[in-house]
């Protein structure tokens, strides 16, 4: 993937506008800024569709990747918006690294640690404040 993409998510409670340019954007904030609740959005999105309540906008495929089975899915998608939540221990594991490397997705990442073996640049960090 190439270029940028703006990112519309929505129900009657939130509303979150990202536009990500780079392969990898990290989310930064505090506890209780919204982090995990736009995580949590996509996913049920992606479970439930347009009865879930919640609008995605976006030209390219959002989708979460979690703990289970983590490598097998992300070996599988093209050409995603993938979202991982700081929850997910694989982020520190460098064979993440590897695979995000060698990918065509775009990575959004809900994090408040450093990620020293991913290569994100100091403009693709994003602050959330409540």
């Amino acid at each position: 993937m190439t270029g940028k993409y703006e990112i519309e998510i929505y129900n009657n409670r939130v509303h979150y506008f990202l536009t990500v340019k780079r392969n990898i954007t990290i989310i930064q904030g505090n506890s209780a800024t919204g982090k995990t609740e736009l995580i949590r959005l996509i996913s049920d999105y992606e479970a439930n569709g347009i009865s879930s309540g919640i609008t995605v906008r976006c030209d390219a495929a959002c989708t979460v990747l979690t703990p289970v089975d983590w490598e097998q899915r992300l070996k599988n998608l093209k050409k995603c918006i993938i979202f991982i939540d700081e929850t997910a221990a694989f982020l520190r594991s460098q064979r993440f690294a590897e695979l995000v490397r060698g990918s065509d997705n775009y990575f959004v990442i809900a994090t408040r640690e450093d990620l020293p073996q991913l290569p994100y640049s100091v403009e693709e960090i994003y602050g959330f404040k409540n």
